[in-house]
């Protein structure tokens, strides 16, 4: 895999992160234009509804007012995705694994924005049925890319295809390799070259 196709790849990934990460900040922009302030929305009753909240914790609530932690992790977790986006090959093996950091990456930076831009995170999903915290979009993203992972490492992927330094060797065609000279051909064309040496001194 050469480099140029390495970096359209990359450039790729980070085009879709910028997209996934507009969206999250599109949903949070219209949660507090219509909700902050205001009754909750029902979507479904008793199992779905849109209700604002100013999250000052981590994910779903958890770890209230730990802010200076939450942006120290959140920009090392990005560093890692960015990392292991440009050291993942681009081939269809991985395809499943670049989406997955690509999400990661989308959540992290969403909700990394809303701590250090308002010193807390927008949320406004919320199932009632099951009593489960509120959350965003970003939320979703870390949430299924973290299954998908899951499922990846446990019944995908082996120890060998997660090592990236093996994975990254260029495996040679084997018209790229040095041909060996088959003993027995040369003696056929050490023959070959006698017999056409006699026949030209018969002649």
């Amino acid at each position: 895999m050469t480099k140029k196709v390495r970096a359209v790849c990359v450039a790729f990934d980070i085009i879709i992160m910028a997209a996934l990460v507009f969206l999250d900040r599109y949903t949070k922009e219209l949660a507090v234009r219509f909700l902050k302030d205001r009754d909750p929305v029902r979507l479904l009753p008793d199992i779905f509804e849109l209700r604002y909240l100013e999250n000052r914790g981590a994910a779903f609530g958890m770890l209230q007012n730990m802010r200076t932690l939450f942006i120290i992790v959140g920009a090392v977790f990005i560093v890692v995705v960015f990392y292991l986006l440009i050291r993942i090959p681009a081939t269809h093996k991985y395809r499943l694994l670049r989406i997955c950091l690509v999400m990661l990456g989308a959540g992290a930076i969403g909700n990394l924005y809303d701590r250090i831009s308002l010193n807390y995170v927008i949320d406004f999903l919320y199932f009632i049925y099951i009593d489960f915290p509120i959350f965003n979009v970003a939320d979703i993203y870390v949430t299924v890319s973290a299954a998908v992972l899951i499922i990846l490492f446990l019944f995908i992927y082996k120890d060998d295809d997660l090592d990236l330094k093996k994975a990254n060797v260029r495996k040679l065609h084997s018209s790229m390799m040095p041909r060996e000279e088959d003993p027995a051909e040369e003696e056929q064309e050490g023959t070959t070259e006698e017999k056409t040496e006699k026949q030209a001194d018969d002649e």
